[in-house]
This record gives C-alpha cells, structure tokens and sequence, in this order.
C-alpha cells in the first residue's frame, strides 16, 4: 500500500519511483516477445546445426581460444547438479517456466523509455524457453561453444546462454541508469 503525506503543494505519494509511474505506460510493451522468438529460433537452429555436424565431446578449432565442442549438460549453468538422479531436469524446467512468465507480466508494465529493460527481458525469456524445450525434448541441454586459454576452459555455452547473460547485463544497466534517474530528481 503507498502511503501519503502533506506537502504544501497537496498529496505526494512517498516510497513511489515518481518518474516511473509518471511516465507513460510503453505502448505494445509485449512487441518485445518478438526478440525472445527469434532468440529461440536462432538457439535451436545452432544447436540443431551442432548436433548434425559435430561429433560429441570432439573441439574443432576455430581460434586458438574457441572451439566448437557438442556437449550435452543434465544441469544448470556450470553443469550445476548435472550429476544427479532426472529430477533437476523438472526442476530446471518448473524454474524457466516461472520465471518466463513472471518477466512476461513485468513486460506488460514496462514504461515507454524502458525499451533496454524490454529487450533485456525478451533476450532472457528467448533464452529460458530455448533451454527449456532442450531439457524437455532431450533430457539435456545441448552447448557448444567453448572459450579456453590454455588449458584452462570456460564451461560450454549456446545462444540461450548468451542472450540470458546479455539480458541480465541490460538489466543491471537499467538499474544504474534509473540509479541515476532518481538521484538527478
């Protein structure tokens, strides 16, 4: 509940982000689901792409810090508890399920200067579903792009991947930037 107090120029709400609620509502603010369909389409085309053309678990050079490497992952990121029994396979899923729907009803409030927050979260929800339709499909999620140095590797990651970590990135600038908002009011 937002709670009011007197000012000599009448009611102001207080514990309210002014500029936010005053700016008005993004017009179409669902357009940006458009992004996470093509971040689905680009995710499954690659990874179908590396599933007939790469042999499992064999890198082939591309630079001498990235290799293409087809690699099945039953967890999370980092292979988070990859080695356990099926059930973060539902558990995975039960989570970008969640989470894609709670960032579609927070789209559907976005503000007409938020266009990075809505990219930001089409990248993310593109991401969540094209990971998703790999565990239910395939019981795993396929990666294949893998950065080292030396013989030091990055875990391997796939377009999902990346479009969730470029969603989040816009996200903590979003947050900087309305940061900054509310100190210059």
């Amino acid at each position: 509940m937002i709670g009011f107090k007197r000012s000599g120029s009448g009611r102001q709400g207080y514990g309210m982000n002014t500029r936010n609620d005053q700016a008005p509502p993004m017009v179409r603010p669902l357009r940006w689901l458009w992004l996470s369909v093509v971040v689905i389409a680009l995710d499954l085309g690659t990874k179908a792409l590396a599933s007939h053309w790469l042999n499992y678990a064999d890198p082939v050079t591309v630079l001498p810090v990235f290799d293409l490497t087809l690699l099945h992952n039953t967890g999370a990121a980092f292979s988070f508890l990859a080695d356990h029994a099926g059930w973060q396979r539902w558990f995975f899923a039960t989570v970008a399920v969640g989470a894609s729907v709670a960032l579609t009803l927070w789209m559907r409030r976005l503000r007409a200067h938020e266009k990075v927050l809505g990219a930001s979260l089409g990248a993310i929800i593109g991401g969540a579903l094209g990971n998703l339709y790999d565990r239910m499909v395939h019981g795993y999620v396929i990666d294949f792009l893998s950065f080292h140095w030396g013989q030091y590797y990055f875990p391997a990651f796939n377009l999902a991947d990346t479009a969730i970590t470029l969603g989040a990135i816009g996200l903590i600038w979003e947050s900087f930037r309305d940061a900054r908002r509310k100190r210059a009011h």
